[in-house]
């Protein structure tokens, strides 16, 4: 079930407390634990066929995350040893790392789920994944439609054939890039004739 609260029982009535309350005292273990439970929670609202739900619930995970990542630039300088307190371990890090992918590639698939598609929050959101993880096949194929449909038809096929070399068999891959080629051709002849 598509769970509307943050969980039963200890939480106030609004769920988890501002970060500015709970401050340095909670762990980050506890943000993460806390931001997994809020993907469950989306997953299950995608699901369920409730976008707007599930859209929440993502952003209510990524709300959890902010600040546990050092802003970039910020780990170099740090000596490698153990973290001090506050700071996330390596294996605590990648677990962040991988759930704001699943937010953002699952907060991708759900706006294009809606009857009026924002294509320019399409391509912010699979561009977050691409940046860190450049392989990701959703978020190279949603950019490459997100691309498609805001009308720039040259970064479109450029996304849609990187998702091809990943799953060459994918239709909907394959339409899209027919697609984008038949806007490029038809761009192509436009300029000719207005030479």
């Amino acid at each position: 079930m598509c769970a509307p609260g943050g969980g039963g029982g200890g939480g106030g009535g609004g769920g988890v407390p501002a970060r500015g309350q709970a401050g340095a005292a909670a762990e980050p273990a506890e943000f993460i634990r806390r931001a997994h439970e809020f993907k469950s929670q989306g997953a299950q609202c995608y699901k369920d066929k409730k976008f707007r739900e599930a859209i929440g619930k993502y952003h209510r995970a990524l709300l959890e995350l902010k600040g546990l990542l050092p802003a970039p630039g910020e780990q170099e300088r740090d000596s490698p040893a153990a973290p001090p307190p506050g700071r996330l371990s390596e294996e605590q890090s990648k677990t962040v790392e991988a759930i704001e992918i699943d937010c953002y590639n699952s907060l991708a698939a759900c706006l294009l789920q809606a009857e009026l598609v924002n294509y320019e929050r399409v391509k912010e959101y699979c561009l977050k994944v691409l940046k860190k993880e450049g392989e990701n096949f959703k978020a190279l194929y949603r950019s490459g439609v997100a691309f498609y449909h805001l009308g720039d038809y040259d970064k479109a096929l450029y996304y849609l054939k990187e998702a091809r070399t990943r799953q060459p068999t994918d239709t909907n891959v394959i339409r899209y890039i027919q697609l984008t080629e038949m806007k490029l051709s038809r761009c192509s002849q436009r300029e000719k004739e207005a030479m």
